[in-house]
């Protein structure tokens, strides 16, 4: 399942609606704004995860647009063109732009770029190593304490003794206890590898065994907490 919000930005709105169509069935959120003025107060509300942004637009030129969304957000932008020289790529590119594709384009190839884009934009967020969380050995939770030093897990009192894969999966989750992961950004955080398909069933069974070692009750979890049609995430609100 995908969690990420994505907005297009196009004027024509068969080709806006048919990009829509194209995330929709992959199951991410979309915004659609017709102009740039609408963008812009699209990314204001809330940045989204990904833009995908015509060229030419009525109200203001694509690559100018680009450079005020700049000034909001750093989600990665995928230009879209009518216009194929190198010279439109490279100023496009330069603006601040993340990919460039010309019109017609497959779908396919279309959402594998987008979700390349959104898992390379995935990791950038999560703590960087002079962040002082990602420096932090110790982490205690009401009922639960992980040393990343020794790899020790103490749940309810009792050592869990987990896997390796189980323990990297759940230090993911405590250095990052605001955020959703899909299981596809799971497999590929604590696999250290892209996905193929049936990884997101592989980190299914692992979150399912990891829940058995720390929660005292895993049919109602307290610390990873499945999140409808996204994903999982760490209960943040035992970190406040």
């Amino acid at each position: 399942m995908a969690e990420e919000r994505i907005l297009i930005v196009d004027d024509e709105k068969p080709i806006n609606d048919l990009i829509r169509s194209y995330l929709v069935r992959e199951q991410y959120a979309v915004e659609q704004a017709f102009n740039g003025k609408e963008a812009l107060a699209a990314v204001q509300r809330q940045a989204p995860d990904l833009i995908v942004l015509d060229v030419m637009l009525p109200d203001i030129d694509g690559t100018h647009l680009c450079l005020e969304i700049r000034k909001l957000c750093d989600a990665p932008i995928l230009f879209l063109s009518c216009k194929d020289g190198e010279i439109d790529k490279i100023v496009a590119l330069s603006a601040g732009g993340d990919d460039y594709m010309t019109k017609p384009f497959a779908a396919g190839e279309f959402i594998a770029r987008v979700k390349a884009h959104l898992r390379r934009h995935q990791r950038s967020k999560i703590l960087p190593d002079d962040h002082p969380d990602a420096r932090k050995t110790v982490f205690t939770f009401p009922g639960l304490t992980i040393n990343m030093e020794t790899h020790e897990v103490v749940a309810d009192g009792k050592p869990a003794n987990l896997t390796p894969k189980e323990f990297e999966m759940l230090s993911v989750f405590v250095r990052n206890p605001r955020r959703i992961f899909s299981a596809d950004q799971l497999f590929e955080l604590a696999w250290k590898t892209n996905t193929l398909e049936g990884d997101a069933k592989t980190v299914m069974v692992y979150v399912s065994t990891l829940r058995k070692k720390i929660e005292v009750n895993p049919d109602n979890p307290k610390y990873i907490i499945s999140v409808r049609g996204f994903g999982y995430k760490f209960n943040h609100h035992l970190t406040e």
